[in-house]
């Protein structure tokens, strides 16, 4: 028996290494199968996304005015609708003639910019005096012209994006009409996922997992859910202060404010910069007075709105924030710098919860 055992052991051990040694291997084509199988199902993960997020507003009008289910989605998803119809109608296409017109001046900024270099800082002293100003006259036109070509480079994937941005709208449309049946019968997708749960690890493991799933519900959805309002909020205010200010390309200012928004600590100063930078082309007064806005603004939602919406949702320090968008924002990019701070908070809860339970079953006391 102990032998039986033992064969089963290594062969298992000698079959794995066989599968890891394929796997590295073949590599390349594992990623590209990855990508083609999450692709296949995009529509199903944009459907589950969607309707994560508009549950907890059908549960609410629900419980508010006593709807049944097919009406409380009908009342969402023609807000829905009515919201995205009014963005395409009227918001996108002047945010699409903003970038335009942006993309069309970007030689003349350019000339600006070599302008404002030859009259402030190659006429400087300071320069010769340590010899500097011979590197920049031979590789000053060499840097402009290689702005000109990463910008033509930007252009031309955006270009691009928009191009495949077709595939993906059909995808979402498709997600949205899956959506409507997952809201629709969530009870019996639920009480599925609970079925197969217990039926692989049984009832107290089952209960633990379940336990552990709300809690990371609550922590994304709290978290998700009011980092947009907060967002939203703030971008309103953005464009209602950018009007005020006669700040131009006002809408397209704001929507980048509120979209960075959405990453903590570091997007309120990833929204300013090219903000600033686009306007301070046109009139830097309007610029200095626009930073100075969208800084007074950032404090507002730090200080005072964050914190009402929020409040200590997802119960980390500003330290594991930081690390959280860094660690997050280098392996997955934006999505990861959004992302990262929930993820982390689910991490710190079940490390907390497995050292606590370490530190009881050895009756050992801290603090």
């Amino acid at each position: 028996m102990f032998k039986d055992k033992k064969i089963l052991y290594w062969a298992s051990v000698m079959l794995f290494a066989l599968v890891l040694y394929r796997c590295v291997n073949n590599f390349e084509l594992i990623v590209q199968d990855i990508a083609y199988f999450i692709s296949l199902i995009s529509p199903f993960i944009w459907a589950f996304g969607i309707a994560y997020l508009l549950n907890p507003a059908m549960n609410y009008i629900e419980g508010k005015f006593k709807t049944r289910r097919i009406g409380s989605i009908v009342v969402i998803y023609l807000f829905v609708i009515g919201a995205i119809t009014l963005f395409i109608t009227i918001v996108s296409p002047r945010i699409i003639n903003s970038i335009g017109e942006i993309l069309q001046q970007i030689p003349d900024y350019l000339k600006i910019t070599n302008a404002w270099i030859d009259k402030n800082i190659m006429d400087s002293k300071l320069l010769e005096k340590y010899g500097i100003q011979d590197y920049v006259d031979t590789n000053l036109s060499q840097i402009v012209s290689q702005t000109g070509e990463f910008l033509n480079v930007i252009l031309n994937k955006i270009v691009k994006g928009a191009i495949g941005f077709t595939s993906t709208f059909l995808k979402i449309v498709l997600g949205v009409v899956i959506s409507i049946y997952l809201l629709n019968d969530k009870e019996g997708f639920i009480l599925g996922l609970k079925k197969v749960v217990y039926s692989i690890w049984g009832q107290k493991n089952g209960d633990s997992l379940l336990e552990l799933g709300r809690e990371v519900d609550e922590v994304f959805s709290k978290y998700i859910i009011g980092k947009l309002i907060d967002s939203l909020i703030i971008g309103i205010l953005c464009l209602i202060g950018a009007i005020i200010l006669k700040v131009p390309y006002a809408l397209l200012i704001a929507l980048i404010v509120g979209a960075t928004n959405m990453i903590p600590y570091f997007g309120p100063f990833i929204g300013m910069v090219p903000s600033v930078i686009i306007v301070l082309f046109n009139d830097p007064a309007t610029a200095f007075k626009l930073f100075i806005f969208i800084l007074l603004l950032q404090q507002f939602d730090g200080w005072v709105l964050g914190p009402k919406i929020l409040g200590d949702k997802v119960g980390l320090s500003p330290f594991w924030i930081i690390l959280a968008i860094i660690i997050g924002g280098g392996t997955m990019g934006i999505l990861g710098m959004f992302l990262g701070v929930p993820v982390f908070a689910v991490i710190k809860k079940l490390t907390e919860r497995y050292v606590d339970k370490k530190l009881k079953l050895k009756d050992i006391e801290i603090g």
